[in-house]
C-alpha cells in the first residue's frame, strides 16, 4: 500500500482542522447553509433523506486492517442517530407499500466506486470522525462535489494472473496530481477516471469519464490507451478510445488537456447534459482536436509541467511491492479438505494468484436482512482481524460491493474459509445471480425514484439454494433506485431501474449490458424489455426471465468442458425477443373495474 509521507498526513489533519472550523461558525450561524453546503461537501458530507451521509474515500478500493478497524469504530460509536429521529425515519419507511427491511444503523456500506458510506453519523459529530479518519490516514476528500472523483482500478491490482502492469502506483500518482487542483475544483460535473493493467477489464473503464488501460508496445515500453467520454445517467454511453499508446510519463500531462478542455467547453447550463460524454458525443473528432491541441501546448511551450520522473515513479512504486512471505503453515485440519461445502467456497470464491503459493480470496457482503454491501460494526471489525491474520493487513473493496482479501496463503485457505463462515461472510456466491449489486436506493437516498434494497431481497429470497445458483451460473444483476446508475443498471447482464410513475415505484427491466469483462463482452447497456414493472412484480419478471435462459441454453463445445452455455450467451445468441415476451407474460393484469 501506498506510505503517507509527514506531508500527506499534515496536510489530511489540517483538512480536519478546517472543516471542524467551517462547522463550528456553521453552529453559531456565522456560515448559511448555502455557505456551508459547498464546504461539507468537498469534504464526503451529504444530506440524505434521513440523515447526513459520509463518503470516505478509499483510493483505488486498496484498504488495510487497521483502517477497516476504524471504521468500524465509526460505525459503532458514529452511526448512531438520535433515537427520536431513527424512530421517525422507520415509521416513515413502514408506511411505504411492499415489503422493506428494517432500517439499520451502526454500519458501513460499501460503494461501486470503492468508497465506504455511512448514512447516520449527526453533522455535530462530523469534525470528530474526520480527526479519527486522519489517525489512519483516511479523508473523504473529493468523494463529491464537481471535481475529480476517487479513482477506480482491478481490485485484483498486483496480484493478477493476467496482469500486464501493476496499475496502483499509476493510480496513486494520478491522485496525489488530482486531489484539490486549483483548476478542476469546480468542472461543469463530476469527473471520474478507472484504469487497469490486466488484459481482462475488471475496471469497466468504457463506462468512465476516462478510461485508461496500462499496454505494452512491441519494444516493451509502458504506456496508456485512453479512453474518454463513457458514462452511465440518463444516457449510457461508452467512452472514445483516442489515443493508442500515450507514454507513460505523459499520462498527468495529457489528462490536463483533456480535463482542461471539457472544463473550458463543457455545458453548465443544464446538469443532465454537463458530463463529458455528452461534450465528446456532440463534438467529436474537433474535442480530440483541441485536446491534442491542448497537450502539445502543455508540453512544448509549458515544458510538460506534470511529466512524470522516473524518481518519482520509483518512490511511489516502492509501496506497491508485494509483502514478505511468512513462514508456510499446513492448514490445521486437512482431513476436511474435501469437504464439499469447502471445495464450492474455493470454486467461487478463490482466485489464481502472480505468486503460486497465494490466492485472492473473496469475503461476500450479499446476505439475507442486509442490503448489498452492508457491513456491520461487528463484521468491519471481524473483517479487520481476517485481513490481518491472513492477508498481510491489506484488502480492496470491490466494484460488486464486496472485499477481496488479495494475499492470502494457499495453506490457511481452509482456516480462513472457517472464520469467515463463522461471520456470515463465506457465502460461495461470487459472480452468481445473488452477488448482486444495488445502491442505497429510496430507503436512503434523497435523489432515488425509487428502493432499491428491498427488490434485491426480494429476489435474494428467491435465490438461495446453492446447487441451483451453481447450475445458473455466473449472471451479474444490477439494481438502480433511480436514473443517476449508482447500481450500474445499464451494465448488468439483467438491469433493475427504479422510476417514478405518477407518485409510485416501478422498475424498468433491461436485458444484455456488459462491465466490459471477458465473460460479459464489449462494455454497452443493455436493452429495456419492455414497460415498466411494479415491485411486486420484478421477482417474478427475474424469475422468468431466468426460467427462459434455462429453457434455451445449449451445450458449449466439448472443449470448453461440456458447460452450458451461460446467460450472457445465450441471450446473445438467441435475441431478446424471447426473452422480452418471457419478461412481460410476468406482469399482473389490471384491476378490473367496478
Amino acid at each position: 500500500m501506498y506510505h503517507y509521507t509527514e506531508f500527506d498526513r499534515q496536510f489530511v489533519k489540517l483538512r480536519a482542522a478546517q472543516h471542524r472550523d467551517q462547522l463550528e461558525r456553521w453552529q453559531k450561524g456565522q456560515l448559511a447553509d448555502d455557505e456551508f453546503r459547498p464546504l461539507r461537501l468537498q469534504n464526503g458530507w451529504y444530506v440524505q433523506r434521513y440523515a447526513p451521509m459520509l463518503r470516505v474515500a478509499v483510493p483505488y478500493g486498496e484498504i488495510s486492517s487497521k483502517q477497516l478497524s476504524v471504521l468500524a469504530t465509526i460505525a459503532k460509536d458514529y452511526d448512531q442517530p438520535e433515537e427520536a429521529l431513527f424512530a421517525k425515519a422507520q415509521e416513515q419507511q413502514d408506511l411505504l407499500p411492499g415489503k422493506s427491511p428494517k432500517l439499520i444503523k451502526g454500519y458501513g456500506h460499501f460503494t461501486t466506486r470503492q468508497n465506504v458510506q455511512f448514512n447516520w453519523i449527526p453533522l455535530s459529530k462530523s469534525a470528530d470522525v474526520m480527526d479519527l479518519l486522519a489517525t489512519v490516514d483516511m479523508h473523504g476528500i473529493q468523494t463529491s462535489g464537481n471535481c475529480i472523483r476517487n479513482i477506480t482500478t482491478d481490485e485484483l491490482a498486483g496480484v493478477a494472473v493476467d496482469e500486464v502492469v501493476d496499475p496502483r502506483p499509476y493510480a496513486e500518482i494520478l491522485r496525489q496530481w488530482s486531489t484539490l487542483h486549483p483548476e478542476f475544483a469546480f468542472l461543469p460535473r463530476k469527473f471520474k477516471i478507472a484504469i487497469t493493467g490486466a488484459s481482462e477489464d475488471r475496471a469497466a473503464i468504457g463506462w468512465h469519464d476516462v478510461g485508461l488501460q496500462l499496454v505494452k508496445d512491441v519494444k516493451g515500453e509502458i504506456g496508456f490507451k485512453v479512453w474518454v467520454g463513457g458514462g452511465m445517467g440518463r444516457t449510457p454511453v461508452i467512452g472514445t478510445l483516442i489515443r493508442e499508446f500515450l507514454p507513460w510519463q505523459q499520462i498527468m500531462n495529457f489528462l490536463e488537456a483533456v480535463v482542461r478542455v471539457y472544463n473550458r467547453w463543457g455545458r453548465r447550463d443544464n446538469i443532465y447534459k454537463a458530463r463529458i460524454k455528452i461534450l465528446v458525443k456532440a463534438e467529436g473528432q474537433r474535442y480530440i482536436d483541441e485536446v491534442e491541441a491542448e497537450f502539445n501546448d502543455i508540453v512544448n511551450k509549458d515544458g510538460g509541467p506534470h511529466t512524470i520522473t522516473q524518481a518519482e515513479f520509483d518512490r511511489v512504486a516502492a509501496c506497491f511491492v508485494a509483502p514478505e512471505m511468512t513462514e508456510r503453515v499446513e492448514i490445521s485440519n486437512n482431513a476436511n479438505l474435501n469437504d464439499p461445502a469447502f471445495l464450492r467456497w474455493l470454486k467461487q470464491n478463490v482466485v489464481a494468484h502472480q505468486n503460486p503459493g497465494l490466492r485472492a480470496v473473496s469475503l461476500s457482503f450479499k446476505r439475507l436482512g442486509l442490503a448489498p454491501g452492508d457491513a456491520t460494526a461487528e463484521q468491519l471489525e471481524a473483517s479487520a482481524k481476517l485481513v490481518a491474520k491472513y492477508s498481510r493487513g491489506e484488502a480492496r473493496v470491490t466494484h460488486s460491493q464486496n472485499l477481496v482479501l488479495p494475499w492470502v496463503d494457499e495453506t490457511h485457505l481452509f482456516d480462513l474459509w472457517q472464520e469467515a463462515k463463522a461471520l456470515g461472510l463465506a457465502s460461495p456466491n461470487i459472480g452468481l445471480l445473488n452477488d448482486m449489486i444495488a445502491c442505497p436506493g429510496g430507503d436512503y437516498c434523497a435523489l432515488a425514484n425509487a428502493r432499491a434494497i428491498p427488490v434485491a431481497a426480494a429476489i435474494s429470497e428467491r435465490y438461495q439454494d446453492l446447487d441451483e445458483l451453481d447450475d445458473l451460473g455466473p449472471i451479474d444483476l444490477h439494481i438502480s433506485g433511480c436514473i443517476n446508475s449508482c447500481g450500474h443498471h445499464h451494465s448488468g447482464h439483467i438491469g433493475i431501474l427504479g422510476v417514478d410513475k405518477d407518485g409510485k415505484e416501478w422498475y424498468q427491466v433491461t436485458l444484455g449490458g456488459s462491465d466490459g469483462s471477458e465473460l460479459s463482452g464489449p462494455a454497452g447497456p443493455g436493452k429495456v424489455v419492455g414497460p415498466s414493472f411494479s415491485a411486486s412484480e420484478v421477482p417474478e419478471v427475474i424469475e422468468a426471465v431466468i426460467n427462459k435462459y434455462l429453457e434455451l441454453r445449449l451445450p458449449t463445445q466439448q472443449g470448453d468442458h461440456g458447460r452450458n452455455e451461460y446467460f450472457i450467451e445465450t441471450l446473445r445468441r438467441a435475441g431478446q425477443d424471447a426473452f422480452k415476451t418471457a419478461a412481460n407474460s410476468a406482469r399482473h393484469p389490471e384491476p378490473a373495474l367496478a
